[in-house]
């Protein structure tokens, strides 16, 4: 079993999905992937989630990313459960959910936490990126829902810090400020990569306005 730390290349894996077999990284390509997993199919807290993901396909899209969940049930529960969502959510499916029935790839993502409950995978979410390496990860329990909006708000914090020398503070959101990483000394800061300038609050905290606005 599989304990994936930040910065670990991905697992790759062939699997059957709802729409059709994938080779994982393939798939992916040069995307970022939002790779989570759900207890069962048919599950309350689970049909809002999909439903809520597929309701941000435009974010997703405007972000290179592609979504994907994982359901230890097979692909014709998940069709089944497909029509559910679209019904109860207003919301058609718009990504594939990867069927597990023999937990192969739950067990290569150590999504089955056997203290919460041997049955079934907890509300795992890993945010992967173009070089399929592992950039953040999520773990709910069975019981509580996630929330999406923290999702793509921590995806903007990604790309942002990939494309600039930056940190994002608490709470930050898309066009805040930001913060100049303490690895800078102050008397160091070149106006060539912050020309927007900086406030100095203490000398390890310096922020500056959002870079790519």
């Amino acid at each position: 079993m599989a304990h994936l730390h930040l910065g670990d290349e991905a697992p790759n894996f062939d699997a059957v999905t709802t729409d059709g077999n994938i080779n994982f990284h393939d798939w992916a390509g040069d995307s970022w992937v939002v790779l989570f997993s759900h207890p069962a199919d048919f599950t309350p807290v689970c049909t809002t989630e999909l439903g809520r993901a597929a309701a941000l396909n435009g974010e997703f899209q405007k972000r290179n990313v592609k979504p994907i969940c994982l359901s230890v049930d097979g692909v014709e529960d998940h069709h089944e459960w497909a029509k559910d969502i679209g019904e109860t959510q207003g919301t058609d499916l718009n990504f594939p959910i990867i069927a597990d029935p023999e937990k192969t790839v739950s067990d290569l993502y150590d999504m089955i936490h056997p203290n919460a409950d041997a049955k079934v995978t907890v509300r795992s979410v890993f945010i992967i990126d173009p070089n399929k390496k592992v950039r953040l990860t999520l773990t709910y329990p069975p019981s509580v829902g996630r929330n999406f909006d923290e999702i793509v708000r921590a995806i903007d914090a990604l790309q942002l810090t990939d494309e600039y020398v930056v940190a994002t503070p608490v709470d930050w959101k898309e066009g805040d400020d930001v913060i100049i990483p303490p690895s800078i000394k102050t008397a160091d800061i070149k106006a060539e990569d912050y020309p927007k300038g900086f406030t100095e609050i203490k000398p390890y905290l310096r922020t500056t306005p959002a870079p790519n606005k």
